[in-house]
């Protein structure tokens, strides 16, 4: 099994969601879900991503922005960085996607959100948006949002998002196969080969 700890406010993120599910269904592999609070994450083990977000260097910033483009294209994604909100609040369009995948409608949801936020700059912390976002997935807004206010859905947030510190964790997306810890959708290819040995 693949486990994938991710957050929806991260274009890496984003690119990972996209691509592993084909690359999943090409090793015959399950994806476990594990929906986080990337934010919760930088507070507590990563917080120099604060630092460099205030003070970036530019050349590194620019090839940065060159290199998400570069894999948009080759995933047939179009990204941009938002221009209104960036970073964006989270938590509700996380919880969403933890209460909606018994119900088998995470990965549509997840979609909608990523699209939302990353394709036309939409403020993902809005019900607004997330109720388009769960029309887009055949989910009953009303519903979405009663779900996401149950305690045990907050709860299991922050659980899966300490979870992943344990683990050793540090962003998003970060991605498991047994122990063995990718992070970033360029480590796809590495986890490939972890799945094929685990395979044997």
């Amino acid at each position: 099994m693949i486990e994938f700890f991710f957050d929806c406010s991260s274009p890496w993120t984003y690119l990972a969601f996209h691509n592993i599910q084909p690359l999943a269904r090409e090793l015959d592999v399950p994806i476990r879900w594990r929906p986080i609070l990337v934010g919760g994450v930088f507070n507590s083990v990563n917080q120099s991503v604060y630092a460099q977000r205030d003070n970036p260097v530019p050349p590194k910033r620019d090839y940065m922005l060159k290199d998400l483009q570069d894999w948009a294209r080759a995933a047939g994604l179009k990204i941009m960085m938002p221009p209104t909100v960036f970073p964006v609040n989270s938590v509700k369009a996380m919880r969403g996607c933890l209460w909606l995948a018994p119900q088998d409608k995470l990965v549509p949801f997840a979609t909608a959100v990523f699209e939302a936020y990353w394709q036309r700059d939409e403020d993902i912390s809005q019900d607004a948006v997330l109720a388009r976002a769960c029309q887009q997935a055949g989910v009953a807004p009303d519903d979405f949002f009663a779900g996401i206010a149950q305690p045990a859905i907050k709860e299991q947030l922050k659980a899966n998002t300490g979870e992943l510190i344990r683990r050793g964790g540090f962003g998003s997306p970060t991605i498991f196969v047994g122990d063995d810890m990718y992070f970033g959708n360029d480590r796809l290819v590495l986890l490939r080969a972890a799945v094929l040995r685990a395979k044997k």
